[in-house]
């Protein structure tokens, strides 16, 4: 059994071997004991922060304000009692984001938990490009729906009044054959400008249109990550319950459908209550649903078939420019599925997509040789 001394000698090593870390480490990192006392932090979470060395030994209480997260202490005792881990996005005073987790610090010998260690991961950056991606996004599918319906109509008509002049017994006008040449090569260039539009569409790798099999929790944690300050600022709660999580679908266009039916709940929400959001997923005959239910303002009967229409807003009040339902049943549509709403003014909104299953996808075949 080692003597008092080598056990006291033995500690001694571990603190430094600790304090070295903390000192070398370019990870924002706290260590809050069982008390909520601040006993060390890495010199990164000293300039993130705004912490200073006298703020060791000190209450977590006095330093909270630093994080512009006002559960934080919560959090911290929540994980002291449990033992679980603890994983959420804040924002900072300097208005950065990080990911943060709290983990228990757990004492082997007594097998209780002495306190927490928080780390703090940067993905501000993460944020921003997962923002201004859904923004091109946006643009893009706006283009995209301005040529398929304000050009492709009037080009359809077009062509079948050519082909009824071609057909015309009579041309009374030596000119005709001409004039109708001309028509029919200003129509061909329209249609090539929409070809090469929608050719250069598909293929621009940025935003590609092949369907992959994807995890639905993954893309739900990228929408959620862009929505970070809405939900922030509207405390909105979402739940989701998967009980199906791979589809095999475009992924920008399944990010955007989610994006805006999470957006519209948080836009949309009640303000005598705090809006809380519940996601499920499951199949239905041969349909993968996604079902966005929420708690908020809700939408009268006569009113549902107008929220799909483009730059239709049922309030002026909501930031928005009304075309993020279009645009879900556009997507929904055009893949052979249906969107269902079921709403009653005061008790919230459920979107229910039906998104059409394939069958004998790439994870039944087999590998080429």
């Amino acid at each position: 059994m080692p003597s008092k001394t080598q056990q006291i000698n033995t500690l001694i090593e571990l603190n430094d071997e600790l304090e070295n870390y903390f000192r070398n480490t370019i990870i924002p990192q706290l260590f809050v004991d069982a008390n909520l006392i601040l006993r060390k932090f890495t010199p990164p979470a000293m300039k993130q922060f705004k912490l200073h060395q006298e703020d060791i030994g000190a209450s977590i209480h006095n330093v909270k304000d630093n994080f512009r997260f006002p559960t934080i202490i919560e959090n911290i005792e929540h994980v002291i009692n449990t033992g679980s881990l603890l994983e959420k996005e804040i924002q900072t005073t300097d208005m950065r984001w990080y990911q943060m987790n709290i983990l228990p610090y757990l004492v082997q010998k007594e097998n209780k938990n002495n306190g927490v260690i928080i780390t703090f991961v940067d993905i501000t950056l993460r944020i921003r490009d997962l923002k201004e991606q859904e923004k091109l996004i946006m643009e893009h599918e706006l283009l995209l729906d301005t040529i398929s319906h304000d050009i492709k109509t009037p080009l359809t008509s077009l062509t079948l009044t050519i082909e009824m002049l071609k057909k015309a017994p009579e041309k009374s006008t030596i000119k005709f054959p001409v004039l109708l040449e001309k028509i029919e090569n200003g129509l061909l260039k329209i249609k090539g400008i929409v070809i090469d539009l929608t050719d250069s569409r598909r293929s621009d790798q940025q935003y590609k249109t092949a369907e992959e099999l994807l995890d639905i929790e993954q893309i739900l944690e990228d929408v959620r990550l862009t929505l970070a300050p809405q939900i922030l600022e509207s405390k909105a709660t979402i739940h989701w319950e998967i009980a199906q999580s791979e589809i095999l679908f475009v992924r920008r266009k399944l990010r955007s459908m989610l994006y805006n039916l999470i957006n519209n709940s948080i836009n949309y929400r009640d303000k005598q209550r705090l809006p809380e959001i519940y996601i499920k997923t499951f199949l239905e005959d041969n349909y993968f649903v996604i079902s966005v239910a929420d708690n908020g303002v809700g939408i009268k009967k006569e009113d549902q078939d107008k929220i799909f229409t483009k730059y239709e807003r049922l309030s002026k009040d909501v930031e928005g420019t009304g075309v993020g339902l279009h645009l879900v049943r556009e997507i929904v549509m055009l893949s052979g599925g249906k969107t269902v709403v079921d709403s009653e003014p005061g008790k919230g909104t459920t979107f229910k997509i039906y998104l059409k299953q394939q069958q004998n996808h790439s994870a039944d075949q087999s590998p080429a040789s």
